[in-house]
Parts: structure tokens; C-alpha cells; sequence
């Protein structure tokens, strides 16, 4: 219960001797950093050195440096945890892999994170190298690991940490469809989150532990049942949905936090902008007293600890020959967000989808689909660099084609708005068709009239024809639940060039390039 006023009964037991004393403890947490080392634009892109100057940039580890020292200095008390996906995001993870996240969250003093989907990237033992790296438990409850001899018998599902004299149990969680977001392999099973966080909740307070936090990189809709369906759990520290929450910001999802069933919800947006501050205080019989906090934005307010802007630039020397190229022009932003090409139709969509398209149209390819969670940053107007494009398509796919029934292109477009609500990167954006789709029908029922682009113009999709499709090849072989691109039977090509190096030259012949969207997509 939120701030319980101990009332006669606690005066009385003071009075018999049985003094009780308050636990403050202060959380630090982010998530969904996504190896944005250095400081990012408004749009989640690469944020230039003469912007940061001016102070027009956000995150970067340096500003967390800082952030995280004062913030511990203030409170005395505290632990600092990461709600998963830090791995996938950048040049510095094409490049290091998990090498520089390990590094840099030694340099901050982490306490513990859990496993996002995005740890799973390139297989379990890239994590496994990221764990023997760090200096303090990587966690993940609902997954049976046993199967898979990498992980067996080191990734935990719980652990106790002490602080201030007290115990902590944290938790981990990660998304239960991991094996349809990422590349874990066959051998690793996931599992309801509910019932594997009441589990450890029983195992940890059967222990004594009586102050247990989840590090949930589950999504803030499952968080939020989570809550409510578990008993024991007093905070969950949020990730996978990029949830911004906030008592003060207009672009706040909930409340910082939000309380459900006395469990206190938080998350802090993503990409190192913000590093959230709960500030809870604890009864003697880890009942919570008070939750109070909010996210701290990572602004040119904040100073950028010296020794970790060298440390960085050292790391990306590398990488500048590459990311520095220019190779076009934008005449005006290109919307990338996540809030935005998650949900409906959007410039950075229609650029990715027309760019796989126009590649392979003389292969006879007819429609392109892109999941919006291969999209991770806008661009700004004016100058491109290649470090850019690659910031916005860092997952190396290549464009893969295939053959597929009208019946089956309608199929994957209901699996593409299924999830909608949950901000979830399947939502399609597409080049060579249009749809229409209803968001208050039931996911499966969603769909309304798909238009196919033909030599003599739009024509109503037919259910019994075969089409020619381009996407990725992430997404051909069932990532992001699009399961009924698969099989061996599509006449299909998986190999095809780099869909970075797709788009960069089709904005490279088309610069500048102007964002535009024209209602492909129409939402009744």
C-alpha cells in the first residue's frame, strides 16, 4: 500500500519496545540503451560534435557517468539495474559486439540486468562472452536454459544482493516470443512470465527475502499484469516497449510510477535519454512506504564525464571511416520513430519498403514488407552519412525473396497490426500494395481491402493468386511472427545485398531525398 501512515498501532508497538526502522533505497535504472555510446539527436540518430557543443544532444554513456555519481551521492542508498537490450543498436555493436557494453556498465558499477530479445541477436554465446565480461548477474526467469549448454548452469533466473544492510531479490524477465524476435536457437524454451516470476517471488521470500524488484524487459501492457496477477513483487523495472514514464512530461505513457496491486511500475524511455530515479521506502516487513521518483533526461544540462568521452572516441576510431561517409541529402526529417511506425504508415517506412522494392522490381518482385522493428532511428534534413543509415538498419539483414498467395499476404498483414496495442515492430510498412485496417476489430480480423500495384493500376488482392514479395530475411524465416513467409517451398532467395546498403543507394540516387507519406496504409 502507497504511503501507509503507521498510525496508534505503531505508536503502541514503539511504546512495548518493538521499534521498527524505514528502509529508503533509491533505484537507478535504464533500459533499452541499444549501444548508443555516444550522445543521439531528437530523433535517436547520431547527434554531431559541433550539436552536442551546443547542447542540442541527449544520453551517451559519459552523460550517465555523471548522472549516476551525483544521483548515488544524493541518495547514500542505492542500486543501479537495466531493464535488457543493450546489445543491437549501432555501429559499435556491429563492430564489438558486447565487448563495449560490458566495458561501459562496469565503468557505471551495475547491480544486475536482466536478458532483453535483443541479447539473442547473434545467438547465445555472443551473450554468454557478455556475461563472463561483466562484473554482476545477468538474469531470466522464464526460460528453461537447460537444453542449451552455453547458458545451462550460468544464467540465473533470480539473485540476492545485500544493501544497506538489507536484502534485495531481483528477478529477471524477457519477452516470452524471444524465439520469434531475436535468433536464441532451438534448445531454449520460454515461458509464461506470470508464473515464472511467482516462482522465484516463493523461492526468494521463502529465503527471508522480503524487497523483491523484477527487471522486466517484458513490455509495460505485460508489466502491468504482471502486477496484478502476482503477489510478493514490489518493483518492476520496465524495458522492451521504450515506455516513457513520467509525472511531468506530456509524452508520458502513465504515472513514474505506476501502481498496480501495490507494485510500483517503472520505466525510463530508452537509448540513455533518461536515467530513471525511484525512490522507495520500505516498512521492517518490506511493505512499500512510499515510491516517488522520475526520470532524469540526459540533456546538455548534464555534464559529460571527461575520462569516458575519451575512452569512447578511443572505441570509435574504428568505425568513423565508414559511418562519417556521406552518401546523400534529406530534404526534410525522415520520420523513424517507434511511436510512430509501430502504429501507422511513416516516412522512414515508405523509404525502406520503396528502396527493397525498387531493387528487385525488375526480378518481377511485386510487394515489399518491412517490420517496423527493423526501424530504429530517424534521420535529420541535410547531409546523410552512411553512419546514419546504418544507425537506423543495424541488424546486418539482407533482402530476401520469395513467393507467397494473396491468401498468405493478407494472413501476414493480420500478424503485422495484431499487435498494435503493444507497440509491437511487427506492424508492416509496405511498398506495392496499400490496406486498410480496422484497429477496434479483433486481432485476425483486422484487415480490410489490400490493393496490389499493377501495370494498369490498383487491382483487389487475389486470394488464390501468387505473388512475388520482397523482405528481409529476419523476417522471411518467421521473425516478428510472420511464420507464414517460411518453408522451402517459396522459391525463395535469402541472400540478397545488405538492406542498409540498399537504402543508402537508393537515397544516394534520389537525394535529396524528400520524406513523404501518400496513405498506403489507412486506418478506419
Amino acid at each position: 500500500m502507497l504511503k501507509i501512515l503507521l498510525g496508534s498501532a505503531a505508536a503502541l508497538g514503539l511504546c512495548a519496545g518493538m521499534a521498527t526502522a524505514d528502509y529508503a533505497l533509491t533505484i537507478l535504472h535504464t533500459n533499452d540503451f541499444h549501444s548508443r555510446f555516444e550522445p543521439v539527436s531528437k530523433y535517436d540518430s547520431g547527434c554531431s560534435a559541433g550539436d552536442n557543443a551546443e547542447g542540442k544532444c541527449f544520453g551517451g554513456s559519459a552523460r550517465l557517468v555523471t548522472a549516476i555519481a551525483e544521483a548515488r551521492a544524493r541518495s547514500g542508498n542505492s542500486i543501479l539495474v537495466d531493464g535488457g537490450d543493450q546489445f543491437q543498436g549501432s555501429l559499435f555493436y556491429t563492430y564489438y559486439k558486447g565487448k563495449a557494453a560490458a566495458e561501459m556498465m562496469n565503468k557505471m558499477g551495475y547491480d544486475a540486468m536482466t536478458v532483453g530479445n535483443h541479447e539473442f541477436d547473434d545467438g547465445p554465446e555472443v551473450l554468454r562472452g557478455f556475461m563472463d565480461a561483466v562484473d554482476f548477474p545477468v538474469l531470466m526467469s522464464n526460460a528453461d536454459v537447460s537444453g542449451e549448454e552455453t547458458l545451462a548452469g550460468v544464467l540465473g533466473k533470480s539473485t540476492v544482493i545485500e544493501r544497506g544492510g538489507e536484502k534485495l531479490g531481483l528477478i529477471g524477465l524477457t519477452p516470452q516470443d524471444t524465439d520469434e524476435l531475436a535468433s536464441p536457437g532451438p534448445d531454449i524454451v520460454f515461458t509464461d512470465p506470470v508464473a515464472a516470476v511467482q516462482q522465484e517471488v516463493d523461492l526468494l521470500t521463502g529465503q527471508g527475502v522480503n524487497k523483491i524488484i523484477v527487471l522486466s524487459h517484458s513490455g509495460y501492457g505485460t508489466d502491468q499484469r504482471i502486477a496484478a496477477a502476482t503477489s510478493g513483487v514490489d518493483v518492476i523495472v520496465g524495458g522492451h516497449t521504450n515506455t516513457l514514464l513520467s509525472n511531468v512530461s506530456d509524452r508520458a505513457a502513465g504515472p513514474y510510477p505506476t501502481m498496480v496491486n501495490g507494485v510500483a511500475i517503472v520505466s525510463a524511455y530508452a537509448y540513455g535519454k533518461y536515467l530513471g530515479e525511484l525512490n522507495v521506502t520500505f516498512d521492517d516487513a518490506g511493505n512499500i512506504l512510499e515510491a516517488v521518483g522520475e526520470p532524469l533526461v540526459m540533456d546538455g544540462t548534464v555534464t559529460e564525464d571527461a575520462a569516458t568521452v575519451e575512452r569512447i572516441g578511443e572505441l570509435a576510431r574504428p568505425l568513423d571511416e565508414i559511418r562519417n561517409k556521406v552518401i546523400a541529402s534529406a530534404a526534410a526529417p525522415i520520420d523513424g520513430r517507434r511511436e510512430t511506425c509501430r502504429v501507422q504508415e511513416c516516412s522512414m517506412g515508405n523509404l525502406v519498403a520503396d528502396a527493397m522494392l525498387d531493387r528487385v522490381a525488375d526480378q518481377g518482385v511485386q510487394v515489399a514488407i518491412a517490420n517496423s522493428g527493423g526501424l530504429r532511428a530517424g534521420i535529420d534534413a541535410g547531409e546523410v552519412t552512411m553512419g546514419e543509415v546504418l544507425t537506423v538498419l543495424p541488424f546486418q539483414n539482407t533482402l530476401s525473396t520469395f513467393e507467397l498467395t494473396g491468401a498468405e499476404l493478407v494472413e501476414a498483414l493480420e500478424n503485422g497490426v495484431s499487435q498494435v496495442e503493444e507497440v509491437a515492430g511487427r506492424f508492416p510498412q509496405v511498398a506495392g500494395l496499400t490496406f486498410t485496417w480496422d484497429a477496434s476489430a479483433p486481432a485476425g480480423k483486422r484487415i480490410g481491402e489490400v490493393m496490389i500495384a499493377s501495370e494498369d493500376g490498383w487491382a483487389p488482392v487475389d486470394a488464390e493468386a501468387t505473388y512475388l514479395a520482397v523482405t528481409n530475411n529476419y523476417v522471411r524465416n518467421g521473425g516478428d511472427g510472420y511464420r507464414m513467409f517460411t518453408g522451402d517451398d517459396r522459391n525463395a532467395y535469402d541472400f540478397g545485398p545488405d538492406l542498409a546498403d540498399v537504402t543508402a543507394e537508393y537515397l544516394a540516387r534520389n537525394q535529396p531525398y524528400q520524406p513523404y507519406t501518400d496513405g498506403r496504409i489507412a486506418r478506419k
